[in-house]
């Protein structure tokens, strides 16, 4: 028996997906935490005004590595990120506190936006009835 092939091609949607049916925005993911600590890594990097290969070379990892860190490609182990960050003149922690303060700072800006659509997709009933409240 032959293996039959689908000659449909697989479509990847380059717009974000619709409203859903009942009026909300589908959620948003989060952000991955080596999106993060890239992020971090460049922007520091840039603020010093520093080449990827003069970052790379003082961390004594490659250089297309080091992109790909910054880029959110590689998961990186703590050994890179440590030796990373002290090329910038960071510690490991300074640079995962820098990572988790853009986390928490997307965070509340995600919660911000699902609470909008969130109330704007369902009227307002009153409780009639037992209300917890944390």
């Amino acid at each position: 028996m032959r293996n039959q092939v689908s000659k449909e091609a697989r479509v990847i949607p380059l717009r974000p997906a619709p409203a859903r049916p009942d009026g909300t925005e589908p959620r948003a993911k989060e952000p991955l935490w080596r999106d993060l600590v890239g992020e971090v890594l460049r922007r520091e990097r840039q603020t010093q005004d520093r080449t990827l290969k003069d970052v790379a070379d003082a961390a004594r990892i490659s250089l297309p590595y080091l992109s790909e860190i910054e880029r959110g490609r590689k998961e990186a182990s703590s050994e890179v990120l440590a030796a990373a960050a002290h090329a910038l003149g960071l510690g490991l922690g300074d640079l995962l506190s820098l990572a988790h303060g853009e986390l928490t700072r997307r965070s509340i800006t995600h919660s911000r936006t699902i609470t909008r659509s969130r109330t704007a997709a369902a009227p307002h009933r009153p409780h009639n009835g037992l209300c917890l409240a944390a």
